[in-house]
Order: structure tokens, then C-alpha cells, then sequence
């Protein structure tokens, strides 16, 4: 089972649906319990950096999950704003974020002739140093394509956590891992083929 964390934000319904359409059960859940019986755990979110994890906090949940993520080692995949509370910090807001990843949320540069939000679908290069390909990418296309709606992106520490980049006006970082936590920034629930290809990869190998 998946628990897919309810914060109230994010697309819930979309990406259980998304689950299950790749034979993976899923279960929306604000439950402590629920989560801490899961196997896989999915943090969505949309909006604000300090919405979501104020959002978080007020959930009473931010335990559970430092729990079951970091001393029981279960797998969990973030998704757009719920990867990037995977990090440090936002440019975007003032509380801090898990610190899960060592990295922090930046603003795309505003002189670099790009339209900010960065909204629609662009190409994914799924390629980590040394040519492997995560896990979470594997079997997938030579050029997986992804939606994506956000203005702010991960800027990693360590280039070994970035799984996959994409380009806006400059390259960035669209993808995200350290041992059992992953995250994207991109949308697989409204990816078509390719977030399926994806979250079917979460649901059997992580």
C-alpha cells in the first residue's frame, strides 16, 4: 500500500488515480497510522513553500513522517512543492523546510528571458554522473517529457542527489534522490504515458 499524504494541497485524487491505473493500491490519508502501515509513502503539494509546511506542521504528521522516512527507511517520493519541502530552505518563504535532501529552493532568474512560472511540458534528461539512470527512471524513454508549473527550483549540494535536469533558460535540477527519498518537480499525475512510467517505477522498485 501507498499512503499519499493529505496536507491539504496538492492533487490527491489525480495521482491515486495514477496509481492505480498502474496496478500500484493507494490510500489518501492524514493518519498517522495509515502512513506508519504503508510501505511507500508520496508527499504531494502545490502552492507556497511556507504554506506547505506550515500546512505540514499543522497536520501533526511532520514526526510520523521523520520517522518512518529516516529511522525506518521507507521509500517516499515527493512531487512538485512536496519535493521541495525535501529541502533545506525556499527563496520562496521563511520556515524551513524536512532537511532531508541537502538542498535549498531557488527563484529562476527573472533577466534571463523566460516566462516565469515555468508552465507546460518540457523534455527530462534522466541522466545522474556516470552515465546510470535512477531507478525511478529505468526502462523509460531515451527523452521522457513531464508537465511542469513552478517558479522556484532545487539547487543541490551535491551534484551525486540530482537524478535528472531539465532546461528553462538555464539547466536545472528536475529530479532529486538520496537513498530511499526521491523527489520531482515536475507533475507525473498529469504526464500521460511518461508520469505513468514513472510512478509505476516508485510502486515496484523503490
Amino acid at each position: 500500500m501507498i499512503a499519499i499524504v493529505d496536507i491539504g494541497i496538492g492533487n490527491l485524487g489525480a495521482i491515486k488515480n495514477m496509481l492505480r491505473k498502474v496496478g500500484a493500491q493507494a490510500e489518501i490519508t492524514d493518519s498517522a497510522e495509515a502512513i506508519k502501515a504503508a510501505d511507500k509513502i508520496v508527499l504531494p503539494g502545490v502552492g507556497a513553500f511556507d504554506h506547505g509546511m506550515g500546512a505540514l506542521a499543522a497536520s501533526g504528521l511532520m514526526d510520523t513522517l521523520n520517522e518512518q522516512v529516516l529511522d525506518a527507511g521507507k521509500p517516499v517520493l515527493g512531487i512538485c512543492l512536496g519535493a521541495q519541502m525535501l529541502g533545506r530552505r525556499s527563496a520562496e518563504g521563511s520556515l524551513p523546510g524536512l532537511g532531508w535532501i541537502d538542498m535549498d529552493i531557488v527563484r529562476f532568474p527573472r533577466d534571463a528571458g523566460i516566462k516565469i512560472p515555468h508552465m507546460g511540458w518540457n523534455t527530462v534528461a534522466p541522466t545522474m554522473p556516470g552515465g546510470r539512470v535512477h531507478p525511478l527512471f529505468a526502462g523509460g524513454e531515451d527523452a521522457p517529457r513531464f508537465y511542469f508549473v513552478h517558479s522556484f527550483h532545487f539547487e543541490c549540494e551535491r551534484p551525486e542527489d540530482v537524478t535528472a535536469t531539465c532546461v528553462y533558460g538555464k539547466p536545472f535540477a528536475a529530479a532529486v534522490a538520496r537513498g530511499n527519498i526521491w523527489g520531482v518537480q515536475f507533475h507525473p499525475e498529469k504526464s500521460h504515458r511518461f508520469g505513468a512510467a514513472l510512478l509505476r517505477n516508485f510502486a515496484e522498485h523503490a
